[in-house]
């Protein structure tokens, strides 16, 4: 069992910094703060595939929508129409766009007329 220390300076020195963190390693700035990687364009078929889920969620239905060739920031702000459009909350996770409820038919209709091919996956 470890001695437990009398004072600060038997620590060795620091004890806490808020300096450090997660750091991209390419451009050396925090994770938040990164643009090098802003402007990459997943790669795939071009087609948006909306789909109904429900498991892993504890019964809860959401509408994933899979496969928008769309940067980053750009993927936020579709998230956030299509969240308004629906009325619903939702999230974006790694490039996965998340809409709370079933809207399967509204959103594929949303995404055509913003100018993308869309098709219902899955059932």
């Amino acid at each position: 069992m470890a001695k437990k220390a009398a004072s600060f300076a038997a620590l060795g020195g620091l004890v806490f910094s808020t300096d450090a963190g997660r750091h991209c390693p390419e451009c050396s700035k925090p994770v938040y703060a990164c643009i090098c990687k802003q402007t990459v364009i997943p790669a795939g078929d071009g087609i948006a595939r909306v789909r109904r889920e429900s498991k892993g969620r504890g019964g809860k239905t959401v509408t994933t929508i899979t496969g928008v060739p769309l940067a980053e920031d750009a993927l936020k702000e579709l998230a956030t129409t299509l969240k308004k459009r629906c009325g619903t909350g939702g999230a974006l996770k790694d490039g996965i766009i998340e809409i709370q409820g079933d809207h399967v038919e509204l959103l594929l209709a949303e995404l055509i007329r913003h100018g993308f091919k869309a098709k219902k996956s899955g059932g």
